[in-house]
């Protein structure tokens, strides 16, 4: 009787052989599944994991990373470009280290990409309890920060031993490739039992493919489907997130074109139909656009392709008014699937439209729909050119001020961000990929961005994260070097996490990152306005000794100066023209080069027919407060229950 063949190893470094041998398969087409490590060492994994990732680096890559939670989010971005395929582990040291990922791994599992994250833990053996950074708890011994992930995480694990790695992580690589499940997962490594050696089958480190499906929807559904779209006369597409990572791109062209469904597009599916394109309508929801939104609004019919409905895609479900409007909805998760009572086509994007399009077989939309649909583009481009134009006029053809530029202290007027938006759009090319966050940029960039390439607008909406900018470009750049990428960053988000520049200057990355100078929180001071707060704590300011209020002279912060300090190529842009002519002189830059632009932080592009829910203070002893309450109870009665 033969032995099967061991290998002798330690967990960590098992851990890493095994990782290194992982790859998918989709439509034939394979790839690394863990294309690389991030790390940054401490007691808790210098001795496993950074040993055993100096021993394997032929065949697994490092990459030294400045911050544990911008880690996270430039795997999270690398994943989201290669299309879920392909993505990064992130590990770090127990303790803060660990406890610093946490943000990233919600941002991961909310937006549903897969991240693997390797926290180190305390000891398993408990002898030298309690060690450097460990949480003693009354209550139990099996307890540790790492705990915490297990609420933002898909699949958490605790290794206790060595051996348990043989399932775990199997597992782990099942969730990861999952359409349907996939997000963050972790695997807490104790700092002994990484170091500890086991006897691990040698079949444990063969070559595996993991085989990523396209799930097809069940038939009846389909027909029930197919005969709610035949029988509506005002339908529209939502295209989501999903489209773009089942590459259902082209499939939802065709669909388009056969149907004359126009197509709104939420923040993840920006660039499902590229522009330009007759049935392109832009973002949809409360960042959307008005020819998308007027379209909502009258739908009888709406099909949902790869979203999961969010507020901002909904307009706190305000966007779909018509008394009968239904819904089909087309998503590799049911929980997406079924929401606002759809018809759920559970299933994978690009599988269901090419099977639901010959069961609609000689539909499409009425002559007035189409003519309604090309005029509504036609005032859509018409209106961003105005707003990004040159001397904004202070009222838009709505009658809301977006606000003129103030003067500046030289006497000039400062440039908006809407026109740094329009000078962007003319720099860069169809396939360069904008990246972008948080604030008030993303709004703007959802109505005014003309996506002309399925992969060339990269936001991170589902969380919203500030401080994911930078960090997200250099996971962007990783996955596609071929591509210029443009990070769109304020201020606000800058301070919070611009490490990761660093990082790019290591490795050589070229990143052009458009830094805006808003002198605070321009968004969140928009909002505060909104909700009668007059922009209260929102400003970089000193203290005012005669107030006690942050609303003294202005910080004298030198963004440009923090830049170059981190090996950035930095340009100070005051102009537009400056600004185009950087944008030039960056391409020809091998490191990241930093433009930073002040901007009018008043100057705001206006809300088109839509609304996001955010409660206002119900008894106050301001009357701004007071008036924006009314508005808000008044706003809300349109929002719907869909049953």
């Amino acid at each position: 009787m033969t032995t099967p063949s061991r290998v002798r190893l330690t967990m960590a470094q098992a851990v890493v052989r095994f990782l290194s041998q992982q790859r998918t398969s989709r439509d034939g087409r394979e790839q690394p599944l863990i294309a690389g490590v991030l790390g940054i060492f401490g007691h808790g994994n210098v001795a496993g994991i950074g040993e055993a990732l100096q021993a394997f680096r032929t065949s697994m890559p490092y990459y030294l990373a400045r911050n544990e939670q911008a880690m996270v989010h430039t795997a999270a971005a690398f994943a989201k470009m290669r299309n879920r395929l392909s993505t990064l582990a992130c590990t770090s040291s127990i303790g803060p280290g660990a406890t610093n990922m946490l943000t990233g791994a919600a941002g991961a599992t909310i937006n549903r990409v897969p991240v693997l994250l390797l926290p180190g833990d305390i000891f398993a053996g408990r002898r030298p309890a309690p060690v450097l950074q460990q949480l003693e708890s009354s209550q139990s011994q099996d307890v540790s920060v790492n705990d915490c992930f297990k609420p933002v995480s898909r699949y958490w694990d605790r290794i206790n031993r060595p051996e348990q790695i043989v399932t775990a992580l199997p597992e782990a690589m099942r969730v990861l490739t999952s359409p349907a499940e996939t997000g963050a997962v972790t695997l807490a490594l104790p700092q002994d039992v990484q170091a500890e050696a086991y006897d691990y089958p040698a079949a444990l480190f063969e070559p595996r493919i993991w085989t990523v499906p396209r799930a097809r929807a069940d038939r009846d559904r389909m027909q029930e489907a197919a005969r709610l779209i035949r029988s509506s006369s005002r339908p529209m597409i939502v295209a989501g997130g999903g489209v773009i990572y089942s590459e259902a791109t082209d499939a939802l062209r065709r669909f388009a074109e056969a149907t004359g469904i126009a197509v709104g597009e939420t923040q993840a599916g920006k660039g499902a139909l590229p522009e330009p394109h007759p049935l392109t309508l832009g973002g949809i929801g409360a960042t959307g656009t008005r020819a998308a939104n007027h379209l909502a609004r009258d739908a009888d019919l709406v099909i949902v392709v790869g979203s999961r409905l969010s507020d901002f895609t909904t307009a706190s479900k305000t966007a779909f008014q018509h008394e009968r409007v239904r819904f089909v909805a087309i998503n590799v998760a049911e929980l997406d699937a079924g929401k606002h009572a759809a018809v759920p086509l559970v299933g994978d994007a690009r599988a269901v439209l090419e099977e639901l399009l010959p069961m609609l077989a000689g539909y499409r939309v009425g002559g007035e729909y189409a003519a309604t649909v090309k005029a509504a583009q036609a005032d859509w481009q018409a209106e961003v050119e105005r707003v990004c134009a040159a001397g904004l006029p202070a009222e838009s053809p709505e009658g809301r001020s977006p606000g003129l530029p103030a003067e500046a202290p030289e006497g000039r007027r400062r440039v908006t961000q809407a026109q740094i938006i329009g000078v962007l759009q003319d720099a860069l090319g169809p396939t360069d990929v904008i990246v972008c966050a948080a604030g008030s940029l993303p709004g703007d960039l959802h109505k005014l961005w003309r996506a002309r390439d399925p992969k060339g607008y990269h936001l991170e909406y589902g969380y919203s994260c500030m401080g994911y900018e930078i960090a997200g470009g250099l996971g962007v750049k990783m996955a596609a070097p071929e591509r210029r990428v443009c990070v769109l960053v304020g201020d606000g988000s800058y301070l919070m996490m611009a490490q990761e520049i660093v990082t790019a200057v290591q490795e050589r990355l070229a990143l052009t990152i458009v830094l805006l100078d808003n002198r605070g929180f321009a968004s969140i001071g928009g909002l505060s306005e909104a909700v009668g707060s007059g922009g209260f704590g929102t400003k970089y300011r000193y203290r005012n000794a005669a107030t006690g209020d942050l609303d003294g002279d202005a910080l004298p912060v030198d963004l440009a100066a923090n830049a170059e300090s981190l090996g950035a190529r930095v340009w100070r842009a005051e102009t537009l023209e400056s600004v185009s002519l950087a944008l030039a002189e960056a391409c020809t830059e091998q490191r990241p080069s930093v433009i930073v632009v002040p901007v009018e932080r008043e100057a705001r592009v206006p809300g088109y027919d839509s609304w996001w829910d955010v409660p206002v203070a119900e008894v106050s002893s301001r009357r701004d407060v007071l008036a924006a309450r009314e508005a808000y109870d008044v706003a809300r009665q349109r929002e719907r229950d869909f049953l």
